[in-house]
């Protein structure tokens, strides 16, 4: 997640979001999946993949394109979810900061939605075993 200042083309942007990339991963990155907005960007020594493409595509290289079109939801979620497109911070830094934050907190609410996913059948077994002592107990207290 990082903030770009100015109304810069994405296929500008695509070097040094690569580095940034092979940085933190630290390994090389060999193909790239990019949507439409990103047409006529040329990286040297990498395989560009562009949404929409038809030629050249296998059928594994196929599901990677969808897989990289599944996370256009996520992006539109963090701007409305996660406030992204209204920032109260100062500055560029603030721009910077709130890029990550918002990130963090995308992050954040889907490890606790696979949590409540995991854990909801063991949180319902144990209401109805507390709520049928309490019913048991409550019937005891009636007779």
């Amino acid at each position: 997640m990082e903030a770009m200042h100015g109304n810069s083309y994405d296929g500008h942007t695509i070097n040094q979001a690569i580095a940034n990339a092979e940085k933190l991963s630290q390994a090389t990155i060999d193909q790239i999946f990019l949507d439409k907005g990103y047409k006529g960007a040329k990286i040297e020594g990498k395989e560009i993949y562009r949404s929409g493409q038809k030629k050249g595509l296998t059928k594994s290289l196929k599901k990677a394109l969808k897989r990289r079109q599944s996370i256009e939801p996520h992006i539109g979620h963090m701007k409305s979810d996660g406030k992204l497109g209204r920032n109260y911070l100062k500055g560029k830094e603030g721009d910077r900061n709130n890029a990550i934050l918002v990130g963090i907190g995308h992050n954040l609410r889907m490890v606790l939605r696979k949590l409540r996913v995991l854990f909801a059948p063991f949180f319902c077994q144990l209401q109805i075993v507390f709520c049928w002592r309490f019913l048991k107990t409550q019937k005891g207290a009636i007779n």
